[in-house]
């Protein structure tokens, strides 16, 4: 179709690029762009250089070989080159693939940099000579960007240009060294690891930094399979940080599969080796490569037990790592080990954390029945792994809490926070309420709350602990209605509501204590109930302070922070608590509130905040 009017096209091509499209309607997107005739009628016109990059674009969707001719022209172009190689790079077709390569033979600098890159993009395989000549260009940046495109185009014959690279002792040759990991990547996805490996071993042999070493070392390991294990054991003992790291992390990748157990008994010979001859501490870092490479199932036979030796009798920075593996790797039979360890006070803690990390609901069978005639050694280690990995076993903690041994009792109540259901909340009430003596009723008290704050019903929770309050006594009473306010709702809010109305002093103290901290805006209309309520006036004190703060604080609508705010200064008998209510309203400037300036203006002792704080609101209120 003949461009009758740029301007206009152009036009419609901004708008449509100004449409932001999902990745799913790509092809929407691309139907609703103009034609690629018309676009590269627009390329060919007086069109602006910024009207032609915003076509190029449009180009890389519906550009064809049709397009390449003009797309070759703007490739000498500074402003534009980049903008055509966008296309370029994408459209299908050996068309683009010479445009590129007749460009590499006339261009130079950054120009010629930009479509050697194009060219790398595109994998030509047919650049493959054009680029070898361009290895030794005097440009440093061209040479480069040579190398990093034969790199890219990873076929063997691009492979042999830069390992023969590899033997010249000059500046350039890290960056070759670096195209050729590169390319010997692409040959060993593309299965060919008989030619990365010579790409590899070059590299090693040639005199470039370690960084490029230890990559070469990696590829070679791997691409060698099973015959690469002496070479990853002799990295791992490599005296430099830097390639024995990398023997750690290629020991995670090579192999899978059935032939992997033959990388784990080499680690395992290493293991043991590293951890009697004084290298402990490498030997712990290769027993977490060796979990790493088991973690997701399919555990050699024997290597739990040999982990599990580890952790039994080795230097210890191999025990505790044994322990965090065996977390990861372990099954029920690692329950009786572990739990023998975990009364091994030098490994304690690591043992209990991998009891609790095993994974399995037969490891929770394992550790029930364990605790079944377990002496009082062991009793509070499997309390605290009951209650860690939540195992629903209640019924067979009870008997613990009645334990003469009071270390087996606070085990006991800590695991029964984390697992007791709210039809045996009780159990801990009665003991919150009648303690056997001072320690056990703080113990049952914190394992009362955690067990409170995640029940699902809140308000059942709340009706168990109203009991509780009431048929409590002294201290007991207020350390129970404590928990009432950390569950809240509903239920929990006339609980509070009603022991700040039961005119004992301490419950009054505690209640608008709690209401003076609640986290939900439902605990308004209670506190300007409790601020009339005949309970003493330091309590009304605190109650309107705490009706003020919801006002000042929460979440609410203009229309009901003006109400609140109304009623407040209407309740408050302290004039600093008036005047604070004042110091709300400019703060959400609304009509609203600005009628609770005005009308506060008329009252006593409070003209001159209220004309401020009406003056405020008006100044941030639209005119």
């Amino acid at each position: 179709m003949p461009l009758k009017n740029p301007k206009t096209l152009l036009l419609t091509i901004v708008v449509a690029a100004a449409c932001s499209v999902p990745a799913g309607l790509a092809v929407c997107a691309a139907e609703a762009l103009p034609a690629e005739a018309e676009l590269i009628a627009v390329l060919r016109s007086d069109a602006s250089e910024a009207d032609k990059a915003l076509v190029c674009k449009k180009l890389a969707i519906k550009g064809s070989a049709a397009a390449v001719g003009d797309l070759a022209k703007l490739l000498a172009n500074e402003r534009l080159a980049s903008w055509a190689r966008i296309p370029l790079e994408a459209i299908p077709g050996p068309e683009a693939d010479a445009a590129l390569r007749a460009a590499a033979g006339s261009l130079s600098g950054r120009l010629l940099v930009g479509v050697i890159n194009s060219i790398g993009v595109r994998r030509d395989a047919a650049a493959t000579s054009l680029l070898e000549g361009r290895l030794g260009d005097a440009d440093a940046e061209v040479a480069a960007a040579a190398a990093a495109a034969l790199g890219k185009i990873g076929t063997p014959a691009a492979a042999a240009i830069l390992a023969k690279q590899l033997t010249a002792a000059e500046p350039r040759l890290d960056h070759m060294a670096q195209a050729a990991i590169v390319c010997a990547e692409r040959l060993l996805a593309a299965g060919q690891a008989g030619e990365a490996g010579k790409v590899y071993g070059a590299i090693r042999t040639a005199k470039v930094s370690e960084q490029r070493q230890a990559e070469a070392t990696r590829g070679l390991i791997l691409a060698r399979g099973k015959d690469g294990i002496p070479l990853l054991i002799e990295t791992l003992r490599s005296p430099s940080r830097r390639m024995a790291n990398i023997g750690l992390f290629t020991a995670r990748e090579l192999l899978d599969g059935p032939a992997a157990g033959d990388v784990d008994v080499a680690l395992v010979d290493e293991i043991t080796r590293m951890a009697g001859g004084g290298s402990a501490d490498k030997a712990a870092l290769l027993v977490k490569v060796l979990a790493d490479r088991n973690a997701d199932g399919g555990v050699p036979p024997g290597l739990q037990a040999t982990v599990l030796r580890w952790a039994a009798s080795s230097p210890q920075a191999v025990r505790l790592a044994a322990l965090e593996a065996i977390g990861r790797i372990g099954d029920a039979s690692a329950v009786d080990p572990l739990v023998s360890l975990a009364a091994d006070p030098a490994v304690a803690d690591a043992a209990r954390m991998a009891l609790v990390a095993l994974p399995g609901e037969a490891v929770n069978r394992v550790v029930i029945g364990r605790l079944s005639g377990a002496d009082a050694k062991l009793q509070p280690i499997l309390a605290q792994v009951i209650g860690a990995r939540r195992i629903p076993a209640v019924a067979q903690l009870q008997p613990l809490v009645a334990s003469a041994d009071p270390v087996v009792r606070g085990a006991a109540f800590e695991a029964l926070g984390n697992i007791v259901d709210l039809a045996n909340l009780g159990l801990l009430v009665d003991a919150v309420v009648k303690p056997r003596d001072a320690a056990e009723g703080e113990a049952a008290h914190k394992s009362l709350l955690t067990a409170c704050v995640r029940m699902p019903d809140r308000d059942a929770c709340a009706e168990k602990l109203a009991t509780a309050v009431a048929a409590a006594s002294g201290e007991t009473k207020t350390k129970i209605l404590d928990i009432v306010g950390e569950v809240g709702g509903t239920k929990a809010l006339a609980t509070v509501k009603a022991a700040a109305m039961s005119g004992e002093e301490s419950l009054a103290d505690a209640a608008t204590r709690l209401l003076g901290k609640w986290m939900t805006a439902d605990a308004a209309p209670v506190l300007l109930d409790l601020a009339a309520a005949p309970i003493g006036e330091k309590y009304q004190t605190r109650a309107i302070r705490g009706y003020i703060r919801i006002a000042r604080q929460f979440a609410l609508a203009d229309a009901e922070r003006a109400e609140m705010c109304t009623k407040a200064l209407a309740a408050a008998k302290d004039a600093a608590d008036r005047k604070s209510v004042l110091e709300i309203l400019p703060r959400y400037p609304s009509p609203a509130m600005l009628a609770v300036a005005e009308q506060a203006s008329k009252l006593p002792g409070l003209e001159a905040e209220a004309k401020a704080a009406a003056d405020a609101i008006r100044a941030k209120l639209p005119k």
